[in-house]
């Protein structure tokens, strides 16, 4: 059972990242709500100032002009607002005017600069000891002072509120460092227990009370599980070695995955038939395994079986066929559960049918040709024999004997197909053949004679060769004049009209101690890449220049009554458009070759 914590660091960086954004936001928020209100406060507090400090210029101006003469007024005036405005920074202009609103005198001509800064205007009323008012004073404030004080204090609230945040940040991230760092111990002391380190206990001397306690129930659950991890690690390890030697002795593959997808077993039959080794896909996902050829083999089957229901998928496991290193797998996956019913994972069973699969093919494409190559002679046959069953007395003699030569042509082509076909599965088998010493040029003289008939349709003469002395050689009589028949039909099949075959006997050269018998044509020749093929079972050369009917088992015959039942061997030579030549070696003492053939079939079985 693997452990798992929920609370991962991204998720606690998370959390602790938010916290301190949400704090700074916060903090921010009041520093400059604070800071508003303060300087709200402050800017009232100055409008009221001016008003006071315009009174005071009013009574003052009062006092100082009473009784005077207009002109001294003036001058009066002019004096005392000048050494106002000089000994005060934050007043600009001073004004006055009459009770009619005529300016008497303004600093504003003398003092332009000043007067330009002006942020705020007050007036007041200038009046008698009746409360007469006699005229106005105005003043302009610069607000330089209350710029000052409101700089002040926002400097001022911003180095508190700075403060306040650096602290309760440094708080939050000691905090968070020291539960970090507690979690940590009790994660890696987890990693401990669930890589089977029984035992395992964690200091928890300067461990904060809580989390204390889960470091003392952590040490407890560890010795426990110490103490039955020594009482039942035999028993264990026994059922454990009991189920991988039944799973490494299982004549399948088998490869068991858990219930998140990773491999956690494979048998040595697995890995020959995936053509990897162990150490390379255990702890990872079979769904990711690619053959050779980069193919991603099990994923769409294991998306499958993932989607089916475990009901319906523990009743008919899920079976499908694979195509992986050039090989047809059967696999099957059935999944696992414990005996509570608890789903563990599944385990896919892998069945190399290649050899099925071939033979399967190798069947269906045997029927397929046969059907094809039978079906033309059979309806040429009832075409011809219906046609002289009822209208026979209609043709002449020379026309029914035409007919009836095509008849005969068919049905030596019929027989011989169905010649093949019986010859093939006489030679497939094990069955060996009688082989005594004769004379290879007599059979090929007879075999030759045979085929005269065949030959003179095209008008192609045969032209035999011996080369030197041909000692007697054991073979089977029957199965070599086959073999001698089909290499002359097909060169007669192949070969030009008024054309001649060449037909040599000699000692071999290829083979040592044996007799090689070749037949040459001049014919239009097979190419490099089908020669490589030209002996396998069912192959034709069908093309602009191949199109001669056939099973396409007649050379594959040839080479297993050689190779197989008289150890010799079978090759051919040819360019295109100059001709072909087949030909076989046979052995002068076969036997040795034909106990290490037997033998070596044996050891196959």
């Amino acid at each position: 059972m693997k452990f798992k914590l929920n609370f991962d660091d991204t998720a606690q960086n998370r959390l602790i990242i938010a916290g301190l954004l949400v704090s700074t936001v916060l903090i921010i928020a009041v520093s400059i709500f604070a800071i508003g209100k303060i300087q709200e406060k402050l800017y009232e507090s100055y409008a009221n100032f001016g008003q006071l400090l315009g009174k005071t210029i009013a009574i003052q101006s009062y006092e100082l002009t009473k009784n005077k003469p207009q002109n001294e007024k003036i001058k009066i005036l002019k004096s005392h607002s000048v050494s106002i405005l000089e000994s005060n920074s934050d007043i600009s202009f001073i004004t006055f005017k009459d009770d009619k609103g005529n300016i008497i005198f303004s600093t504003s001509e003398n003092f332009k600069d000043k007067a330009e800064n002006t942020k705020t205007n007050l007036s007041a009323p200038i009046t008698n000891e009746n409360g007469k008012i006699e005229g106005t004073v105005e003043i302009g404030l610069n607000a330089s002072m209350a710029s000052a004080i409101a700089k002040t204090t926002k400097n001022s609230m911003f180095i508190v509120f700075t403060l306040v945040w650096a602290v309760f940040t440094i708080v939050i991230l000691i905090n968070t460092f020291l539960i970090t760092r507690e979690l940590s111990i009790l994660h890696q002391g987890v990693k401990a227990i669930s890589g089977g380190k029984f035992g395992t206990l964690l200091e928890h001397k300067e461990v904060s009370g809580e989390i204390k306690e889960l470091f003392s129930a952590f040490n407890d659950m560890s010795s426990r599980l110490h103490i039955y991890e020594e009482q039942n690690i035999e028993e264990l390890t026994l059922e454990r070695n009991k189920f991988e030697s039944v799973l490494m002795s299982i004549a399948n593959g088998v490869v068991v995955c858990d219930s998140e997808d990773n491999v956690v077993l494979v048998n040595p039959i697995a890995e020959n038939i995936l053509s990897i080794k162990s150490s390379e896909i255990i702890d990872t996902s079979i769904a990711n395994y690619v053959d050779i050829e980069g193919t991603a083999c099990f994923k769409d089957e294991i998306e499958m079986f993932k989607k089916t229901p475990l009901e319906i998928i523990e009743k008919k496991p899920l079976e499908f066929n694979v195509d992986a290193n050039h090989r047809v797998i059967k696999s099957v996956i059935s999944p696992m559960f414990s005996k509570s019913h608890d789903y563990l994972g599944y385990i896919i069973v892998l069945i190399d049918i290649t050899k099925e699969a071939e033979v399967d093919k190798l069947k269906s494409d045997f029927i397929s040709n046969v059907s094809h190559e039978l079906r033309t002679p059979v309806t040429v046959l009832r075409s011809y024999i219906d046609t002289l069953y009822s209208f026979g007395e209609e043709f002449k003699y020379e026309e029914q004997k035409e007919f009836i030569g095509v008849i005969n042509q068919e049905i030596i082509r019929l027989n011989n197909m169905v010649n093949d076909i019986l010859d093939f599965s006489k030679l497939e088998s094990n069955t060996r053949y009688e082989k005594t010493p004769g004379d290879i040029m007599q059979t090929l003289e007879t075999t030759l004679s045979n085929l005269k008939v065949l030959a003179e349709e095209k008008n192609v003469n045969f032209a035999v060769e011996k080369e030197g002395e041909i000692p007697l050689v054991p073979y089977n009589e029957e199965s070599i004049e086959r073999v001698i028949s089909n290499l002359v039909t097909n060169a007669i099949k192949y070969a030009p009209q008024n054309s001649s075959i060449n037909i040599k006997a000699k000692m071999s050269e290829k083979m040592a101690e044996s007799v090689e018998i070749t037949v040459t044509d001049s014919g239009m020749g097979i190419s490099k890449e089908h020669q490589k093929k030209i002996f396998d079972r069912f192959y034709r050369v069908e093309n602009d220049t191949h199109t001669i009917k056939g099973t396409g088992l007649g050379l594959h015959l040839v080479k297993v009554t050689i190779e197989k039942h008289h150890s010799g061997k079978v090759f051919v030579e040819s360019e295109l458009n100059k001709g072909s030549t087949f030909g076989f070696c046979l052995p002068l003492h076969p036997v040795e070759a034909d106990l290490a053939n037997e033998l070596k079939h044996k050891t196959n079985v």
